[in-house]
């Protein structure tokens, strides 16, 4: 760590800090064939706030080597991430950015606005672009309350970002929990209805995309979901999402294809 001398205008961003110090610290590409990937990650708006949900299995190649992956992350007091792609450099991206938040905050005596955080998001994904070029891409989703609202924010592999609306979902499972997301989502749901609309949209994602997991009665193994809003974070007590989880596969014994959508 620098030492006494060390001048520290300018110098918030921790990541530039280990850059210069410790660079050795930072994410590190690994060869992509020994690199199990993570899927999927689905968010939501509701009245008042945003939900993110994430399945827990990861894959390597068309083995799962995982069951209990943990891909949804709270990133501060009002703000979450999910990570999707290879699962050893977005588990250390995550924590990057979580103490990159917290360093901010403790240099500059203010924590970052809702976009300030987005913009950082963007500047570590940017710098692992060497690895996405290699097949070690990584593709979060940033959420949270911007003071005013929930936000969602996308990303591509070389950290441009942009606001998505009402819902959105990442991984190899996204095309088909979007189609979901599209037929249930509403704009007058609360945290409850959110949550359950995110759990539908993984239940249909693993439908039809091997590497997506459904909940796991046997193994007792369900989606992480998480909230923010004008309270803060929240991540759901296993106990909560298993009851819920456990409704929604209920009611799909009558109807396996799970709830329909209006006509009109």
């Amino acid at each position: 760590m620098p030492g006494p001398g060390w001048d520290w205008a300018g110098r918030s961003s921790f990541a530039d800090l280990l850059a210069r110090t410790a660079p050795e610290a930072l994410p590190r590409a690994v060869p992509s064939d020994v690199a199990p990937h993570g899927t999927t990650i689905v968010v939501a708006t509701y009245a008042g706030g945003v939900a993110m949900a994430g399945d827990r299995r990861a894959t390597w190649s068309s083995q799962i080597v995982q069951n209990d992956i943990e891909k949804v992350f709270i990133a501060d007091d009002f703000s979450l991430v999910g990570v999707a792609g290879t699962a050893g450099v977005a588990v250390e991206l995550v924590r990057l950015f979580q103490v990159e938040l917290e360093h901010y905050e403790k240099v500059e005596g203010v924590a970052l606005s809702f976009d300030g955080k987005a913009n950082r998001l963007g500047g570590l994904i940017r710098a692992n672009l060497e690895g996405a070029m290699r097949g070690l891409g990584v593709l979060p989703v940033f959420a949270g309350w911007d003071g005013a609202r929930g936000r969602i924010v996308s990303y591509d592999v070389v950290g441009g970002h942009y606001s998505e609306r009402d819902y959105y979902a990442v991984g190899s499972g996204a095309p088909f929990a979007r189609g979901s997301l599209k037929k249930l989502h509403r704009p007058d749901l609360d945290a409850a209805g959110a949550a359950t609309v995110l759990v539908q949209a993984l239940v249909d994602a693993a439908d039809d995309d091997s590497a997506t997991a459904g909940p796991d009665a046997v193994r007792g193994l369900y989606p992480i979901v998480c909230s923010a809003d004008s309270s803060g974070v929240r991540r759901w007590p296993d106990a909560e999402v298993e009851a819920l989880a456990s409704r929604v596969l209920e009611a799909r014994r009558g109807r396996p294809d799970g709830p329909g959508a209006p006509l009109l």
